[in-house]
């Protein structure tokens, strides 16, 4: 008996979309950070899920990856207006890497740094958050910090990029920005909350680069 054909929905991950195959769809999920996705099975079902808030349906019945998927807050209220957002982008056919970030408030933009070759997608939102907290210890302001990467966030708190990105010629300068954000962890002292941007509440990370 021929299986069932399945269709996945891919609300968060590199492009987001409806796929009718496993591959198509891991290619989106697999290493990206807060993924959300699921399978359904039909293809019109699929649609209608798409065009819905992923948690509506996460954790609603048996799903391959919906271990994966990041666990949403019951109430994420709103960000706070007075803070900075931040966010990185990793093109995945040079392998270049860049990141910013901006002032919630007005959106303007405080800084924006790259591109660097052969980077990663949590490289530079880590760089990205101790760039700001940086910044902002200068100012001595203690406004909160958002990033969408919970793996850069933990990375921040750990005050250690867990990379498993080989150093190479090409992203030697990019190692060296690491390491210097280590240590600039390692010997300051911040009050800046670094919190998490909930993207599903509150809409794109308003920082993204734009390039899905």
């Amino acid at each position: 008996m021929a299986k069932k054909p399945k269709f996945y929905v891919v609300w968060r991950g590199r492009q987001s979309g409806v796929y009718d195959s496993w591959d198509d769809c891991r290619q989106q999920v697999e290493g990206f950070d807060g993924a959300l996705y699921k399978s359904f099975d039909s293809k019109a079902v699929a649609q209608k899920a798409f065009s819905e808030k992923p948690h509506l349906h996460i954790g609603a019945g048996t799903t391959k990856g919906a271990a994966a998927a990041a666990s949403l807050p019951a109430f994420a209220g709103k960000p706070i207006e007075d803070s900075m957002v931040v966010d990185a982008a990793w093109n995945t056919a040079s392998g270049d890497m860049e990141y910013q970030g901006i002032y919630l408030a007005t959106k303007q933009y405080i800084f924006r740094m790259g591109p660097y070759a052969d980077g990663t997608n949590n490289i530079g939102e880590f760089l990205a958050i101790v760039h700001a907290l940086a910044l902002l210890h200068q100012k001595k302001s203690n406004i909160p910090v958002y990033s969408d990467s919970r793996t850069a966030i933990s990375w921040v708190k750990k005050k250690k990029a867990n990379t498993k990105l080989d150093p190479t010629p090409h992203n030697a300068v990019l190692f060296e920005l690491i390491d210097r954000a280590e240590r600039w962890l390692a010997t300051h002292a911040y009050a800046n909350p670094v919190l998490k941007w909930e993207t599903d509440y509150w809409g794109e990370n308003p920082a993204d680069f734009g390039r899905k």
